[in-house]
């Protein structure tokens, strides 16, 4: 039984039977899942899964193809770009119009026009100061990106955010290559069919917004692959304008400095790469201390490049850059714009050429002039005054020394008083009609008779001219008739003379305006410019010839030797003799040292000269000359407005004394060319009872052409005794 039993195996069935010894059910821990089969997953995060990946693949399927196509496009714009580029030498003068250079009397320098070029540099011969300030500025990383710099682009965008603008608005991220390309105008050349205007051109090349920077991509990628670093910042050197007309950092520097930009100093070379980012707004020559503090920040970004030592930048903000003696003075630009207007177009406003032009301007009487003038202004009128001035000076052939044409003297280009503005010139007109007189033979010291007078004028009426102080002097010479300037005197000796003689007289002294047909001509009705009427009154002190003001003697192309064009203006023909015209300075001198124009005397000197003023005090006048000189002062306002209290006899007299005293400092007294007349009787004492007491004009004495005692006297009375009423 035992071993029955313990042979037996054990039953492992499922299910019990009889007394118990059937097979026990499996344990459920024993029932496992077969190896390797992956867990479930959340259905829900199955399907999004599934759909993101699909997106991705998406993605990436159009993103590969589309990078590729546009590696292809860059690629093959690059190369269209880089075959078209020429040669670096090509690059270097991109301008479309040439310079004018303007030289004084003594050959030096003092204004430009046009577009200046000051000659080719290279970055590798350049001031290292001003190619280390033109990186550090511009394009810290210049020598290390491809012609782009993703960077300096994020950065730009996140400034512009920053300062509420758009993202491509304001800061552009542009690489030096980039400012190239647009310099270039991404290689397109400026034509005149294509374009209205050269400036127009220019605005396009510099124009922003996305698809400008697309374009600019491939350009600057060209340029990288065509050109080496070196290069490419020798096309931007000559290339970048700088203000002032000034095309490149030569012109810039010899504008600004007097010196190459191989020389500049930290200082300076800091002022000139601050003209990048607005080369009007920083110019040196428009605000100096608004462009000094630009240069301070670009000192600051050079000593943090380490291309300054601390010492080296705290020298350069100690000593900032200063200015050239041409360019601090900021003088001639009146008389510059003039002398351009006076050439031919295609050499001067037009030119295409670098032109030279030697002039008749002295620095030092411009110099006189504009402070005599601001002095004046200064001390004697109210602040905020909008009243205005101008002034000439020239030499007695019409050799324009100087010109004020404004206030404003830095004011190049506004509107030129001086030889723009036709004014009525008032009694300074009334010397061409004692020159009329004195040219048919009369002499200063003939009478004529200050007494109230009415003229018949057809299809106007009667016409009655009063003196400025509204009194009568009688019988008077005509040397204190011009001194007082009496109106009536005026008339009555225009009348004798002939108008037709006054007007002949005043357009041959170079009074070219329409000049009044009635009697009233002998009062200054008609119009004319300050230069007209100086170079007119330099006719006079020549002796009697007319004389065309010029301020150009030489005209070249630079680099030739011989001249294009030479002076045009001087002396011309004669218009009075040379007696008449010594007699009418004579009666000029007393216009000064006893008439109405005692302001303007010079204590060591002998001048003449004449006072204007016009109706209403519109216009006041003082011209007159001494033996070196001859000069023009006139005052009024823009809008015709009348003046309070102002005569040619009072501030624009103080101003020509100012002007005077400063021209003539240093040069040795000189007298006057003039003749004295012999003094003479009035004419009730050596004439008939009835031509004494007639009241009519001028009396003679015995002048060279009368027919006898009274002849002067009774011409005009003859030309008065039907029109004059009692």
């Amino acid at each position: 039984m035992a071993q029955t039993s313990a042979t037996r195996p054990k039953s492992s069935g499922t299910r019990g039977s009889g007394g118990g010894g059937g097979r026990k059910p499996p344990s459920s821990t024993s029932r496992t899942a077969p190896k390797g089969r992956p867990p479930r997953r959340n259905p829900i995060a199955a399907f999004f899964g599934g759909i993101f990946r699909w997106i991705m693949r998406v993605i990436w399927g159009i993103g590969w193809r589309v990078a590729f196509l546009l590696a292809i496009a860059v690629g093959t714009s690059t190369l269209y770009f880089y075959q078209k580029l020429p040669e670096l030498s090509d690059l270097l003068d991109g301008r479309a119009r040439g310079s004018v250079t303007l030289l004084d009397r003594n050959g030096e320098v003092f204004a430009w026009r046009g577009e200046t070029f000051g000659g080719q540099i290279d970055a590798k011969h350049v001031s290292p100061n001003l190619r280390n300030a033109i990186v550090a500025t511009e394009d810290r990383r210049f020598y290390y990106h491809l012609g782009i710099s993703p960077r300096g682009i994020i950065g730009a965008i996140r400034i512009n955010l920053a300062e509420g603008r758009g993202p491509l608005e304001g800061n552009g991220g542009s690489t030096i290559t980039q400012q190239v390309a647009k310099l270039l105008c991404l290689g397109v050349p400026y034509d005149q069919a294509n374009w209205k205007s050269e400036a127009d051109y220019e605005a396009d090349c510099r124009s922003g917004g996305v698809a400008r920077k697309i374009k600019e991509v491939p350009f600057a990628l060209a340029l990288e692959a065509k050109y080496s670093k070196d290069e490419i910042l020798t096309i931007y050197l000559n290339r970048a304008y700088l203000g002032a007309g000034t095309r490149g950092f030569e012109a810039a520097a010899q504008r600004y400095f007097g010196k190459s930009a191989n020389d500049v100093t930290p200082a300076e070379a800091a002022m000139l790469a601050g003209l990048l980012k607005a080369p009007s707004y920083y110019a040196p020559t428009n605000n100096l201390e608004r462009s000094r503090e630009r240069a301070n920040i670009i000192i600051g970004l050079m000593e943090e490049e380490g291309y300054l030592t601390k010492e080296q930048a705290d020298e350069a903000h100690a000593h900032p850059a200063q200015l050239s003696a041409a360019a601090a003075a900021r003088s001639g630009g009146f008389f510059a714009d003039w002398v351009m207007d006076s050439g031919p177009s295609y050499l001067t406003r037009n030119t295409t050429e670098d032109v030279i032009i030697r002039t008749t301007y002295d620095r030092r009487i411009q110099k006189a002039a504009e402070t005599a003038l601001n002095d004046v202004f200064a001390t004697k009128l109210k602040n905020g005054s909008k009243a205005q001035a101008a002034v000439v000076v020239m030499s007695a052939d019409g050799a324009v020394r100087a010109m004020v044409g404004g206030r404003n003297t830095a004011d190049a280009g506004a509107f030129n008083r001086a030889t723009q503005a036709l004014r009525q010139t008032g009694s300074s007109f009334k010397p061409f009609v004692y020159a009329a007189a004195l040219d048919a033979g009369y002499s200063p010291a003939d009478y004529v008779d200050d007494s109230p007078l009415t003229m018949y004028i057809p299809g106007s009426g009667n016409w009655s001219p009063d003196n400025y102080d509204h009194e009568y002097h009688g019988v008077i010479t005509l040397t204190d008739a011009l001194a007082e300037s009496r109106n009536i005197p005026a008339v009555k000796v225009s009348e004798a003379a002939g108008r037709d003689n006054v007007r002949r007289v005043a357009s041959g002294f170079g009074i070219t305006s329409n000049l009044a047909d009635g009697p009233a001509l002998a009062l200054g009705v008609s119009e004319a410019t300050l230069i007209d009427m100086t170079g007119a009154y330099a006719g006079i002190l020549n002796g009697g010839s007319a004389v065309q003001p010029y301020g150009l003697t030489d005209l070249r192309l630079m680099g030739d030797d011989s001249p294009l064009m030479g002076q045009e203006g001087g002396l011309g023909d004669r218009v009075i003799s040379e007696q008449a015209a010594r007699e009418l300075t004579y009666m000029m001198t007393q216009v000064v040292e006893r008439g109405t124009g005692r302001r303007a005397m010079l204590s060591d000197r002998q001048v003449a000269g004449k006072t204007g003023t016009t109706q209403a005090a519109r216009d006041a006048w003082f011209l007159g000359f001494s033996a070196d000189y001859v000069t023009g002062v006139w005052m009024g306002y823009d809008d015709n407005t009348p003046m309070q209290g102002v005569t040619g006899g009072g501030l624009p007299a103080e101003i020509w004394h100012e002007v005077m005293v400063r021209v003539e400092d240093g040069l040795p007294p000189q007298p006057l060319p003039m003749i004295i007349p012999e003094p003479r009787l009035p004419p009730v004492a050596q004439a008939a009872p009835g031509v004494g007491s007639s009241g009519g004009g001028p009396a003679s004495g015995g002048n060279r052409n009368s027919q006898g005692n009274g002849g002067f006297f009774q011409q005009v009375f003859s030309a008065f005794g039907k029109n004059k009423q009692d």
